[in-house]
């Protein structure tokens, strides 16, 4: 059944030609779209009450918290939508998933005296993302 009719030659390709997303890609759809929503709340939150965080003295990068809640608000809201895209499979959803990716880990490296924990965990999960969306399809699972 190597050859059927309808397409499918190993069991990941879709009856009408089109492969079926791999693990990693959705995985890293799922991961953009849960950053991008969390990075929405930290903007939200951040443009709200501008006093809930309190911040580090001496850090090299200081910035207004209610522009940087602006900037996570933003960059979210492209993050979810890009993660949305990817389940497109399109080519371009990837090439954008690893630019918005790095684009929230590095906002995410600045807005570390604001929230420390958080932010660690927002760039472990966009490094992954990252990660997920270089690693790609296998070669062999190409139609």
């Amino acid at each position: 059944m190597a050859g059927s009719a309808s397409g499918t030659k190993t069991g990941h390709t879709t009856a009408g030609g089109r492969g079926a997303q791999s693990g990693w890609t959705v995985f890293a759809a799922v991961m953009m779209i849960f950053g991008g929503a969390m990075a929405v709340f930290e903007g939200i939150a951040a443009i709200a009450k501008d006093d809930l965080f309190v911040s580090t003295r001496n850090y090299v990068f200081q910035f207004s918290l209610t522009g940087w809640g602006w900037v996570h608000l933003i960059l979210g809201i492209v993050v979810l939508l890009a993660g949305c895209a990817l389940f497109s499979g399109a080519l371009w959803a990837r090439a954008v998933g690893v630019l918005l990716a790095g684009l929230l880990a590095v906002a995410n490296f600045l807005w570390l005296p604001y929230y420390p924990f958080w932010s660690l965990v927002l760039i472990a999960i966009n490094v992954f993302v990252i990660w997920a969306l270089c690693a790609g399809p296998h070669r062999g699972d190409r139609a």
